[in-house]
């Protein structure tokens, strides 16, 4: 599962940093849905260390120009996360297991915390939709949705966040929540059933209006998923040297 971040405050509107119309603005959107992209292959081990990242390749598969395939690699190379080799280009930066856990525990965070806010200012009407959201996700899980899983559960997450009306809170998550690969989890064993499971705890807590126990159940959801892509990614080979540093 990975948190969603509203953008929006929960009196709807336009995010707050949305770029400016035009070429330019369209552009920078694109590279960050590119860069969107290429943080989910890594995070998801469908690439990693030692393996070049291919521009050609990956606008190809986007559909796209080189331009800002390019654009995106220079921005995550500025985040650490990918290197650039002379002469030869860019290739995912090494990430250890601590790396994933520290990521999702930073997430886990900022994610309890609006969770905890949200119990104190939910509304029946938001409940309702959260458990008709929770119902969409089960039927998704049942039948083998993965788009359906993906949807219901970014859904759920949005909701609780807009009911935390914290936007700067958000903006923290948002720094981190980027690096789970959204569109890739659903293929991570044992990932569906958490997440719906999870998500009965969160929403007991947010009808109780149990703030603590509503952050603790949101943490508890995060660090599940971080474990579960540890474990996947152990599955994958993806540490070489046992994860570690």
């Amino acid at each position: 599962m990975t948190v969603p971040i509203p953008g929006e405050s929960r009196a709807g509107g336009a995010p707050p940093g949305s770029p400016p119309g035009g070429s330019l603005g369209g552009r920078r959107q694109l590279s960050d849905e590119v860069a969107a992209y290429v943080r989910e292959l890594i995070m998801s081990g469908r690439v990693r260390h030692g393996e070049f990242l291919r521009l050609e390749r990956v606008a190809d598969d986007l559909g796209i120009s080189v331009t800002p395939v390019r654009e995106a690699l220079l921005s995550l190379r500025g985040e650490g996360f990918v290197t650039l080799v002379p002469r030869r280009g860019f290739m995912p930066a090494p990430l250890s297991r601590r790396d994933v856990q520290d990521l999702f525990e930073a997430q886990a965070y900022f994610a309890g915390e609006l969770a905890a806010r949200a119990a104190e200012k939910i509304t029946e009407e938001e409940l309702a939709e959260l458990a008709r959201t929770q119902e969409l996700l089960e039927d998704a899980s049942r039948t083998r949705d993965a788009e359906g899983i993906e949807r219901a559960n970014h859904r759920f997450h949005r909701t609780v966040n807009l009911c935390a009306d914290s936007p700067k809170t958000a903006w923290l998550l948002q720094l981190v929540v980027r690096y789970a690969p959204r569109r890739f989890f659903s293929s991570i064993d044992g990932w569906s059933q958490a997440s719906v499971d999870d998500h009965h705890l969160v929403l007991a807590a947010l009808r109780a209006g149990d703030a603590d126990a509503a952050r603790q159940a949101m943490r508890a959801h995060i660090r599940h998923a971080g474990t579960l892509l540890v474990v996947h990614l152990e599955g994958r080979g993806f540490w070489d040297d046992g994860g570690a540093g």
